[in-house]
């Protein structure tokens, strides 16, 4: 495609660098976490204070052909693709760099609409102020709804409330809404997302990519593959690891068959019996796992973040690329302003609107 052809020479270039850090391909994939590591944490504290330091976005129109928008802003309208993301202080200027990129590739920008699910609604001024134009709607999560559901974890970052508002998507979208994309905060679309929202489901709820080389038991504990009742559930079923930061969801099937309660059973058990040691992932693979959609890899280049300690510097997965996605430890921006990137962080700042301080 033509955007990674412009970036060819400067990946060809760290070619170099990249060959030194381990393969993507025996690479551990991790789902997108919210780092809160002691070494960010002033990093995060002062930026709390200056979530007005945006660039205006320009205003992107639709290209000829788009099917037009019968209702501006109406959340109803069947012309439009629904995109549904976490919006927080600590990941604002990764969510955006992923509005930012999603508007600048699609061909019909003004047809898009964004949820944000959030546990502060200060954040619509900020929104509006750096995309005057967009069409978009906060939705309230209250963490006291899974806060007594949520166990302790491998990381303090997994165990943060907003990290399990995408169970609840179905709950809290209004019922027109009968399909969504969700995106994590710390990628960027780099192709047509209306590509990814015309995707084939069939009779399946949800839609993503899938890494079936992976080892699917790592991501539970010795008891839970002992316990039949438990481990039994996969039976029959293909399961594959499937990273939950890039997903095509079936809303309408999702609420007439209940998953949210399904996936709240396995964090009561978590609760109780320590059946895996992530946060929000595993919960998913229990319920989905052997039951998704395959999607392109080409939609989630992930693990660009590194592993879920160190943040090692990654290369890409062979083959194309529709979205790049920082899962793991590493984010771009941190890195970036720390003065210490890896190579494949200078693609995603290219649609970083936050305005350094003097």
């Amino acid at each position: 495609m033509q955007w990674i052809i412009r970036f060819s020479g400067f990946v060809s270039a760290a070619l170099v660098m990249i060959v030194l850090a381990p393969s993507l391909q025996s690479f551990h994939p991790a789902e997108a976490i919210r780092s809160h590591s002691h070494s960010h944490s002033h990093i995060d504290g002062r930026f709390r204070h200056r979530t007005s330091s945006f660039r205006r976005a320009s205003e992107f129109r639709n290209a000829a052909g788009c099917v037009p928008v019968q209702h501006s802003g109406d959340v109803c309208d069947p012309a439009q693709v629904h995109v549904a993301l976490t919006l927080d202080f600590e990941y604002l200027r990764g969510s955006i760099a992923a509005v930012h990129s999603i508007l600048q590739h699609a061909s019909c920008p003004e047809s898009v609409f964004f949820h944000f699910l959030v546990s502060d609604t200060n954040l619509k001024t900020l929104v509006s102020q750096t995309f005057p134009k967009l069409k978009f709607k906060l939705y309230y999560f209250d963490p006291e709804i899974v806060r007594k559901l949520i166990s302790t974890s491998v990381r303090q970052a997994l165990e943060q409330p907003l990290n399990y508002a995408r169970n609840y998507i179905a709950d809290m979208l209004e019922p027109c809404v009968r399909r969504v994309i969700y995106l994590d905060s710390d990628l960027v679309v780099v192709d047509d997302v209306a590509k990814l929202w015309g995707t084939s489901l069939g009779e399946k709820t949800i839609g993503a990519p899938e890494y079936c080389h992976a080892n699917f038991t790592k991501y539970f504990t010795g008891g839970f593959w002992s316990n039949r009742q438990y481990s039994g559930i996969f039976n029959g079923r293909n399961a594959c690891y499937f990273n939950t930061g890039v997903m095509v969801i079936d809303l309408e099937k999702w609420r007439e068959f209940g998953y949210t309660k399904r996936i709240e059973k396995w964090m009561e058990i978590q609760k109780n019996e320590r059946i895996y040691e992530l946060g929000s992932l595993p919960p998913f693979l229990l319920v989905f796992a052997g039951h998704v959609a395959p999607i392109d890899h080409g939609w989630n280049q992930h693990g660009l973040g590194g592993d879920n300690v160190k943040g090692s510097c990654r290369d890409l997965h062979p083959g194309p690329v529709s979205l790049l996605h920082w899962s793991g430890s590493g984010k771009p921006w941190l890195r970036l302003d720390s003065k210490q990137p890896c190579p494949l962080d200078a693609l995603w700042s290219p649609y970083d609107l936050y305005k350094q301080p003097l």
